[in-house]
């Protein structure tokens, strides 16, 4: 015997033990325990914490591609330090080698992104890879900003030495993703999962903002795109194996942090 709802959460009766962990962790408080088991109500936000906590396996999602679900790995089990030391020694990358992405770890990075978290667990994330219409996009866009930049040379100092060669927005990387969405910090979390993923595969990363400011102002670069209803050009990421080495950390400034 089961108990399920329209969200598509089903908990097998035969095998709920009636613990409750599912309904202490519920975030959206749709869990109760009625007669020893636990039985779902309107207003689940189908996060999975309640399958993902089970001790028995009671909870089931049968509309959720279950495939790749997997003991959990904690990342405290993951070298602090070496992964702070990683973090420092990133550098946003605009020199690539020609060599393709291999499609193992283009899916890892798909991966990561679709694992990121969404605000009401929306997953309402979408990622767009330009491909064939890389080379197309990126003329569209230079000679969009050649344009600009011929104005803007007379109000910026950075502009004044700006070289818009043929490939400035991708850098000749082979592999080009755009991440878009409903919401700016969702796609913004997504693409930062992304880029460390990346990074751990021996990719380089650039966050191009140039072009998605270039992808809200031009219609023919939008209707390339082809983005899901509702959704704009949040983050650009542009990847590909670095054509340079950096020997060090690059320092910062000291930042501001208080203590309220």
């Amino acid at each position: 015997m089961s108990n399920t709802t329209a969200n598509c959460i089903v908990i097998d009766e035969s095998k709920c033990i009636g613990c409750a962990k599912c309904v202490k962790d519920c975030v959206a408080f749709a869990l109760y325990i009625e007669n020893g088991k636990a039985n779902v109500r309107e207003g689940c936000i189908e996060c999975g914490h309640c399958f993902a906590i089970c001790p028995v396996g009671a909870v089931d999602m049968p509309a959720y591609d279950k495939s790749d679900c997997e003991a959990v790995t904690n990342l405290s089990e993951i070298d602090s330090e070496t992964l702070l030391a990683g973090i420092k020694s990133r550098r946003t990358i605009r020199q690539y080698k020609s060599t393709p992405v291999e499609k193992e770890k283009l899916d890892m990075i798909l991966k990561a992104g679709q694992y990121a978290p969404t605000g009401g667990n929306s997953q309402n994330v979408a990622f767009t890879i330009l491909g064939s219409k890389q080379d197309e996009i990126e003329r569209e866009c230079v000679k969009l900003f050649r344009a600009g930049v011929g104005i803007g040379k007379n109000f910026s100092k950075f502009l004044k030495n700006t070289e818009i060669s043929d490939n400035f927005f991708f850098k000749g990387a082979p592999l080009v993703i755009v991440v878009s969405g409903h919401s700016e910090v969702n796609a913004t979390i997504a693409a930062a999962y992304m880029e460390l993923e990346a990074n751990s595969l021996g990719l380089g990363v650039l966050y191009s903002g140039f072009f998605c400011s270039c992808a809200k102002i031009n219609p023919k670069i939008k209707s390339a795109l082809k983005l899901p209803k509702g959704h704009k050009a949040v983050c650009c990421l542009i990847i590909g194996y670095p054509d340079v080495k950096y020997e060090r950390t690059a320092p910062r400034r000291k930042h501001e942090v208080k203590t309220l």
